[in-house]
């Protein structure tokens, strides 16, 4: 008997994923080329805009202040439209931001700077939630890890990006037209990927409505422990992956007197080891069980911050600088996974877990910027160790739960909205 659906989904065939795949990659790939084109630029938009180590914090609250309108408004969206909208808005705001930044650098303006990281943090935050509930649908229907490679796409994004950047830095060239033209190089590539995200998947359907008359209301998914401390976890995992993108590359310049193009270079070093640590996440997942993969890479971005904030030699601080990044690699797209294994509430668990990383990004380039002004960059990131070591005995949430059966919050999910699935 002929597939009823095999004629309404175009994304059938020998791979019936591989477009949506393909789509979601490069769309990933696209914000993290324009987060580190910017950021491999921090030096001299901080000298363009004359601003102090506290006031570049207040700058970075934009990017905080977008992220965390973008996530908690991107669920409720979701639930209603579906993830396509929340992902074509989103790609199209950080373009635009990446592009508002390099005008307001070439022209001094702190304010302008400050909206054009809101733009960006205001487009990642739809885009971060409508990614991973697609990452998540696809996950769940094919059985393979996608996850930790969607966000090995978004860290190859920034090797990209902050290749390019460290070229432009040591050849002077100006912020305004290195950023103009990564904004339409962007442009161009949600043009292609765009069309291959397909309509309706994270929608929900309307709940019955009660004996009063009025729609029945299910409880709130934080009532649920487990799902508490996987949030916990990606706050400390956010907090140590946007410490480095928002501080590394001036921690290394003001922390370690490197010169701008060096401290560019730890920067694309970092994102070197995210791109490497997700990409081959997947198997170390499937191997070793989620948790486990959590608590150690929680102790090894420990180890790694630890180094870079005592140790005396720049070159040692540049090496300490991979095992942050391998340590915060693995922990926002598996803790993510996590929080999305479940039936029926998947998307809103990883909204929910989402926005508590979200919330790292909020708090974080203010909290840093003021420690910083007053002990130092390099004091300043001891705050990230601290939050680390609570993720590594927060990770255990993110195990089975003992017993045969898998419990209806572990169990993985359908994707109820998208064609491809059904």
């Amino acid at each position: 008997m002929a597939d009823p659906d095999r004629g309404a989904d175009p994304y059938r065939g020998a791979d019936p994923y591989r477009r949506r795949r393909l789509s979601l990659f490069a769309l990933t790939l696209l914000v993290g080329l324009g987060m580190s084109s910017w950021i491999t630029r921090t030096p001299d938009v901080r000298d363009a805009l004359g601003a102090s180590t506290a006031g570049m914090g207040l700058i970075l609250f934009g990017l905080s202040v977008g992220s965390m309108t973008g996530v908690l408004s991107a669920g409720p969206i979701v639930r209603r439209r579906g993830a396509r909208p929340v992902i074509v808005a989103g790609t199209l705001l950080v373009v635009a931001g990446v592009a508002v930044i390099g005008l307001a650098s070439s022209a001094g303006l702190a304010a302008g700077a400050f909206v054009g990281l809101m733009l960006i943090g205001l487009g990642g935050g739809l885009g971060e939630i409508g990614l991973n509930i697609e990452g998540a649908a696809v996950e769940a229907a094919t059985g393979r890890q996608v996850l930790p490679a969607l966000h090995g796409s978004f860290s190859l994004g920034t090797v990209i990006g902050a290749l390019v950047g460290i070229v432009l830095t040591a050849a002077r060239f100006p912020v305004v037209w290195h950023l103009l033209a990564m904004a339409a190089v962007m442009a161009a590539l949600a043009a292609w990927a765009l069309p291959g995200i397909p309509a309706g998947t994270g929608r929900e359907a309307r709940l019955p409505r009660a004996s009063g008359g009025a729609l029945e209301r299910r409880p709130s998914v934080w009532r649920d422990r487990r799902l508490v401390l996987i949030g916990v976890v990606v706050l400390a995992m956010a907090f140590a992956e946007g410490a480095a993108n928002d501080w590394l590359p001036l921690l290394m310049v003001d922390g370690h007197g490197m010169s701008a193009t060096h401290g560019s270079l730890v920067y694309a070093g970092f994102a070197a080891a995210m791109t490497v640590g997700r990409f081959s996440g997947g198997p170390i997942v499937e191997r070793f069980g989620r948790a486990a993969v959590l608590s150690v890479s929680a102790v090894c971005a420990v180890v790694g911050v630890l180094a870079v904030v005592f140790a005396s030699s720049p070159v040692v601080a540049g090496i300490a600088v991979a095992l942050w990044g391998l340590g915060a690699s693995l922990g926002f797209p598996v803790a993510i996974s996590a929080a999305g294994d479940d039936p029926e509430r998947g998307a809103e668990r990883v909204s929910a877990v989402a926005t508590s990383g979200y919330l790292a990004f909020l708090v974080g380039p203010p909290l840093l910027g003021f420690l910083g002004e007053h002990l130092g960059l390099r004091p300043a990131m001891l705050v990230v160790v601290a939050l680390l070591v609570v993720a590594a005995f927060a990770a255990r949430a993110a195990s089975p739960r003992p017993g045969g059966a898998v419990p209806a919050d572990e169990a993985v999910p359908a994707d109820t909205g998208s064609p491809a699935a059904r």
